[in-house]
């Protein structure tokens, strides 16, 4: 790919985005009016000033009226009414009004066709106040005939809908035009149309932009929201003359309430969804290469990131991934231009608008001076994985929210693929494994977790469909969409994903259409050998939550299989379809020689092949394929763990190292083995270099670390880790030249990271020496960080950890002044270490001020604070004191209120502290969208349980080992 270039104006012009996903070459907000049949329809653009509704008004309505629920009382779309296309128009102002809000104004004309005979329209708005036409909120007209007048309209505040009462019957076949004016809030919530804000040259800049999933089109314009709704979208956006728009589209020049303005005109879209529709307005540079295979692609971001040659990356690496996934799903690029932006504010990591992804700069943008490994690694991924949507997804879409993770988790699990395809020498189809699979496992082992689908039914409201955003829906999406590949062939799989999508491209779908497309192509090749469809086997992982322990017996050959919980004695409140029994796969080795996968498909069966004796071992779930724990005879675990003490790297693959590590550790908490076969796995360590290993063994001691660092047994913990990690620490100081130097393997980068976050965490000080040294080294000459990009984060925390006020102060004052997001980020991270409890307070107070901490960064400022012993008990008071105020302001998508009960609760292991806990939900219940408080009470039961049963022991153990050896 050629390098990016920035492309100069005159100094007086700003340069302006606006964007709509399709065939335009950004997605822009625009309106091609409904030709002839609409023009007298068309009105000139809403003024602020015209008579307008409030959202806040009250209107007469049936609503309150007794009964089963009327239509606008259902959050749901009646299936009367299909859209067909909208033009919109839409004008940001960019500037404070005399009330000093920011505001926008537009007016849009939908084309519906009526598909049942009905007098009622329900169309979806949430805090647009509308201008009154003839009396009403809408006008409506037929194409063809004569339309119904309409009888009454009003907003129905609880579940978002404009309401329009007839006085006669749209007829089913017939198309029908609704038109309105509305004027909405360019708030700063990050959701819907929203403003961002940045300074450039120490001049702030105002931006406007949207995050529409999944419920947020409605904020930006009247709309049918739900993902099966698809329309075509002409759009015009109106701005100021001096501001440049990319590409000049049909320009016109027009005077409205005296001011010169453009109004600027974009080409139709494809088919979509609402929710991935997007659109900017901004002053940015930008740089773009032609693309060789099909079109066009450019970054976009701020004009200070585009000199610096931040883009670069992204536009050197975007070309290869879509021509990876051209080849993957046999499919063109549905689209001419690829176009990708990184804002300043923006709630999510990335979102896959058509035409135009969105990013936080964070996971677009690359700076080699200043962004680790792991930051390069995110943006390849991040941009994988919203590439992957551009087919999946948007070219094909779930028919409602309940199959998200059909979305989400394909979209997570090819990412892998196509960053691989990118940067082959990464082996990223390995470190899924570790990155997603193991942590997922984890938050799918409680009862209050829930299945990848369910009924349609059991997600209606906007905060139920919230609420699936989560780990599950991607990362175990993920994870079981690799082992249907792995068990299928990924030949198999590929072939029949293509076929699904050029059956249904631009319709909606549901997931067991992709089963019965991959059924077809499995049954045309022999040699397979499934036990049953592959809807039957899918159906099993998809439609139950959780996963099964398997437990092999090889005395007798016996395998059986349960459903793991993390507490054994937990009882489950949601029922299986299928009594929480799973067809699995089982690949396996014998004493490191492969054997033939076999199926698991009752309770238990017998194979005489797994029983085996003498020095002979059993290893279950190679590259850990499956997903599920493994869990063996007394026998066989220790002959494993005798070949990791002898030779663990010649027979059992480091994947697998990682597996009976991840394994032991879950199934000792689950008291399915003895907690101290799961310590020994950690003996090995001494001898053990490879990263997957380490980074598994240092999250799951993180769950001892956040049982114990509050108590005795913290210090025997912290003196066995220090043996254990300092072999590690010291290869990699002789490997590196004393830290100077970057290894050559991208594995080895991660792991000195884990080296020096597990030595300076328990004590070894030669690392309290290292970090301590450079960050003081940085602090004497602020513009020479002699810190290596990879290191900074752990430097930077261990170096606060241990100064005060002076340090702290010092990270502030670079953290105003970074220019790179990743570096930013890794300050805001590291000031969360800090041991002063009144330094951690006056951080979290920042957190309530947008001018110190974007909206976007509180909720990742709070959870760091949470993760720090000192702070999680300041961040429990912070957050009970601030609730409503969090709640209000930070409601709408920059926090995730689960994830912030999940930091600041998980050290939660005592009763005071669980009844304080209920009491608070108590507190919070009467909010209608208050979070899920069961996940946190359910994992604080557990966690009272477990150290209670354990704390002696393991003191015991840790202490023991923790004892100088005698030397032989």
């Amino acid at each position: 790919m050629a390098a990016g270039f920035y492309i100069s104006r005159a100094l007086a012009l700003a340069l302006a985005l606006v964007s709509v996903g399709a065939l335009a070459s950004i997605i822009a907000l625009s309106v091609l009016y409904a030709k002839e049949k609409t023009k007298d329809l068309e009105p000139s653009p809403t003024s602020p000033a015209a008579a307008t509704t409030t959202a806040d008004s009250s209107f007469p309505s049936p609503s309150s009226s007794p009964g089963p629920p009327v239509p606008w009382q259902q959050y749901r779309l009646p299936d009367t009414l299909a859209p067909v296309h909208y033009a919109i128009t839409l004008w940001p102002r960019l500037e404070p009004d005399g009330r000093g809000l920011f505001i926008f104004t537009g007016n849009s004309t939908v084309r519906f066709v009526c598909l049942k005979d009905t007098d009622l329209i329900l169309i979806h708005s949430n805090r647009l106040n509308f201008t009154l036409l003839q009396g009403h909120e809408a006008q409506l007209m037929a194409l063809g005939a004569t339309a119904p007048a309409i009888k009454t309209t009003w907003l129905e505040l609880t579940t978002d809908y404009l309401v329009v009462q007839l006085e006669g019957r749209l007829e089913a076949g017939r198309s029908y035009l609704l038109h309105t004016e509305f004027v909405g809030e360019l708030a700063d919530d990050l959701a819907g149309f929203y403003r961002s804000k940045y300074k450039e040259n120490g001049v702030e800049k105002i931006l406007a932009t949207t995050q529409m999933q999944p419920t947020d089109a409605r904020k930006a314009f009247p709309c049918f929201d739900e993902p099966a709704m698809k329309a075509v979208f002409d759009l015009t956006m109106i701005h100021p003359m001096l501001l440049l728009l990319v590409p000049l589209s049909d320009p016109i020049n027009v005077t409205i309430e005296g001011r010169n303005l453009t109004m600027t005109r974009f080409h139709s879209t494809e088919m979509m969804s609402t929710y991935l529709l997007a659109f900017v307005v901004c002053e940015l540079g930008f740089i773009s290469s032609l693309w060789s295979i099909n079109g066009e692609i450019q970054i976009w971001a701020r004009k200070q990131a585009i000199l610096e040659g931040q883009g670069d990356y992204a536009l050197e690496k975007t070309g290869p991934i879509l021509s990876y996934f051209q080849n993957y799903y046999n499919q063109t690029y549905p689209l001419t231009k690829s176009d990708q932006i990184a804002l300043p504010d923006f709630s999510a990591g990335a979102m896959e608008n058509w035409g135009l992804i969105t990013y936080r700069e964070s996971a677009l943008l690359y700076n080699p001076a200043f962004s680790s490994i792991e930051d390069k690694e995110y943006v390849a991924t991040v941009i994988s994985h919203e590439l992957a949507h551009m087919w999946f997804g948007n070219l094909v879409t779930m028919r409602w929210w309940n199959d998200l993770w059909l979305n989400e988790g394909f979209a997570t699990y090819v990412s892998y693929l196509g960053a691989d395809s990118a940067e082959p020498t990464w082996k990223l189809n390995d470190l899924m494994v570790v990155f997603e699979i193991h942590g997922v496992m984890q938050e799918d082992d409680v009862p209050t977790s829930h299945p990848l689908s369910c009924e349609e039914g059991e997600v209606q409201k906007p905060q139920q469909i919230r609420h699936l955003f989560d780990t599950i829906t991607y990362s175990k999406g993920a994870a079981v969409l690799r082992m249907l590949s792995d068990s299928i062939t990924e030949e198999v799989f590929t072939q029949g994903l293509r076929t699904y999508l050029e059956e249904h491209k631009y319709n909606s779908t549901i997931c067991t259409d992709l089963w019965k497309h991959l059924q077809v192509v499995r049954t045309a090749s022999p040699g397979l050998g499934l036990p049953t469809s592959v809807e039957d086997i899918m159906n099993r992982w998809v439609l139950q939550m959780g996963y099964p322990v398997v437990t092999v017996d090889t005395r007798t050959g016996r395998l059986s299989q349960k459903h793991f919980l993390i507490d054994p004695e937990a009882e489950m409140d949601r029922p299986s379809p299928f009594n929480y029994e799973w067809i699995v796969p089982i690949s396996w080795m014998k004493t490191g020689v492969k054997q033939s996968p076999l199926w698991l498909t009752t309770k238990e069966a017998t194979n005489s092949n797994m029983t085996i004796g003498g020095a002979d071992w059993l290893l279950v779930n190679l590259r850990t394929s499956g997903f599920y724990r493994v869990n063996y005879d007394q026998e066989n675990w220790e002959r494993l763990l005798a070949q990791l003490d002898t030779n663990h790297q010649v027979e059992i693959p480091e994947i697998n190292r990682a597996q009976l590590i991840s394994d032991a550790f879950n199934l000792a908490r689950s008291k399915l083995v003895n907690f101290t076969l799961a310590l020994r796995t950690t003996k090995y360590l001494v001898r053990e270099t490879e990263y997957t290993p380490w980074l598994t063994v240092s999250n799951n001691l993180n769950y001892y670390f956040l049982m114990f660092d509050r108590s005795p047994l913290y210090g025997p913990m912290q003196a066995y880790m220090v043996k254990q990690v300092e072999p590690l620490f010291n290869h990699f100081k002789d490997i590196t030249a004393n830290w100077t130097k970057i290894p050559d393997k991208h594995t080895d980068q991660y792991n000195q990271v884990v080296a020096i976050q597990l030595a300076c965490k328990n004590g070894l000080k030669a690392c309290e020496d290292l970090t301590y040294n450079l960050f003081n080294a940085w602090m004497k000459n602020p513009s020479n960080n002699p810190i290596s990009p990879n290191l900074r984060s752990t430097v930077y925390c261990n170096g606060l950890a241990a100064g005060g006020q002076r340090e702290w102060d010092f990270a502030w004052s670079m953290y105003k002044n970074a220019s790179v997001a990743s570096e930013a980020e890794k300050l805001l991270w590291a000031m969360a270490c800090s041991k002063q409890p009144w330094i951690l307070t006056r951080y979290l107070e920042y957190c309530l001020d947008s001018e110190r901490i974007r909206k976007q960064d509180a909720s990742y400022v709070i959870n760091s604070i949470a993760a720090n012993v000192v702070g999680q008990p300041l961040v429990w008071d912070f957050v009970r004191a601030n609730w409503n105020y969090l709640f209000n302001d930070y409601g709408n998508g920059s926090i995730s209120f689960e994830s912030l009960l999940y930091s600041v609760t998980r050290r939660f292991a005592s009763e005071f502290e669980y009844k304080e806990l209920l009491r608070f939900e108590k507190v919070v219940e009467s909010n209608p969208r208050f979070p899920d408080f069961h996940q946190a009470l359910e994992r604080t039961r557990v966690n009272i349980k477990w150290v209670s049963s354990h704390k002696d022991q393991i003191l015991s153990w840790f202490t023991e080992e923790a004892k100088p050896k005698p030397q032989p």
